[in-house]
Order: structure tokens, then sequence, then C-alpha cells
């Protein structure tokens, strides 16, 4: 066996510079991206190359080894002992939603952190666990995977921001259409506007995605990067 069972799969939203700031309670789950595993799994499927380059595990306390090392025992779980893993993450959201219905407040939870999975779906298959069933709970990811925008654009409880990136601009408007938001990665000060598209400040709290619907969530470049030459960083 390559890892450790954790304590907690779930982070609390204090240790990000950014959820932190958010109005609500938050929880995020972070495994190590793309193919940082001892099976070479890609778990970010559809990641470009630049966005690999300057992946967010990068910046802030993603960079410090002994949280590296935690996301990547996370990560050997996750690939040795999938049904484990979900059901121990069921378990762990339970506890966050009877605590929310006793406070009676909603709390946010972000299943990728660094990943790219349909969690959603991992929960009902594995563990019986449907997030419209907690409401005291709302869900939200980026994600670079077009389908799963389509999948869930009509669910009360979960929401996606789909993610630019310097591949994809044919999926970018098919995902505003959609009414998603998307979120594109800038080298200098946010634009107001972006191929038509006002923009807003995604650096503001991970709740601006909630409460817009057909933005651009502009972002500033971020560890790796602000060294990025591969056009998934707007210069």
């Amino acid at each position: 066996m390559n890892y450790k069972i954790p304590k907690n799969l779930l982070s609390k939203g204090t240790s990000n510079a950014k959820t932190a700031k958010n109005p609500q309670e938050t929880y995020i789950l972070y495994l190590a991206p793309h193919t940082q595993n001892s099976k070479g799994v890609n778990i970010c499927p559809k990641a470009s190359k630049g966005c690999a380059e300057s992946c967010l595990f990068s910046a802030g306390r993603g960079a410090f080894s002994n949280v590296i090392n935690a996301r990547v025992n996370k990560t050997e779980y996750y690939l040795e002992n999938k049904r484990g893993f979900v059901q121990q993450l069921a378990r762990e959201l339970t506890k966050i939603s009877i605590k929310a219905s006793k406070n009676t407040t909603q709390t946010l939870i972000r299943l990728n952190g660094t990943s790219d999975l349909d969690f959603v779906y991992l929960l009902k298959k594995h563990a019986d666990f449907d997030i419209e069933d907690h409401n005291n709970l709302h869900f939200y990811d980026y994600t670079k995977i077009l389908g799963k925008v389509r999948k869930y654009k009509d669910s009360e409880n979960y929401t996606l921001t789909f993610s630019r990136a310097e591949d994809n601009d044919h999926e970018v408007f098919e995902a505003l259409k959609l009414g998603a938001n998307v979120s594109a990665v800038f080298a200098n000060e946010l634009p107001d506007v972006w191929n038509k598209y006002p923009v807003i400040n995604g650096d503001k709290t991970d709740s601006e995605m909630l409460e817009y619907k057909g933005f651009i969530l502009g972002l500033k470049a971020k560890g790796k990067g602000r060294k990025d030459t591969s056009g998934f960083v707007i210069q």
C-alpha cells in the first residue's frame, strides 16, 4: 500500500488566501494534479501544457513539501482504493451538512481544488450520497471539461466555472452560451471586458462565481504562471 489513510480529506477554506475571504464557511479537497502520482494517472484529463506548468499546486502553501506530500498521499489513496476514499469523503460531507443544519447556514464545498474529477457522480455511485439532498451545502468547481458544464448546467446545488486555457478558446464561448462563467488568467491588470464579455475579479472570493452567470472571472497569474509563455496566461 503506497498511502496512509488521512484523518481528513477535506481542508478548511481558511488555508487558502482566496477562499478564506468567502462569506460562507468553505471546505476544499486538494489532490496532486495532472500525473503527479505513482501510477501516472492524469486526474486533470483536459489540462493543457500551459495549465499543467502554471498549476496552483506551485502557489502559496502548495509549494511546501509537507503540503505536497499530503496531497500526493490523498491521490494515491484515491487511485488505489477509490470506493474507500469516496465513502470517507461522503462521511465527512455528512458531518459538515449536519453542522450546517444545526447552525442554519450554508457551507461551500469545492471538491476539485487541484483536480478535475466528477466527484458528484462518484459520491452517488460509491456512497449513495446525492448532493441535491444537501441544500445546506453548495458545491462548486472549476473545470476544463465542457461535458461536465453541460451535464450539470441545470443543477441547483453544483456551480461549475469553465477554465480557459491556451488550447480551448473554441469551447470557452459554448460554456458562456450555456450560462457558465469562464475563468481566464491575466498577466497584468484585469481588463473590464474580454472578447466582448464583462470581466469581474475572480480573485476577490470564490463566492463571486455563485453570484454571476456568463461572466469572465479574471484571475491574476500566480506561482509559476507568472513565467508562462504558452498562451495560458493572457498577456
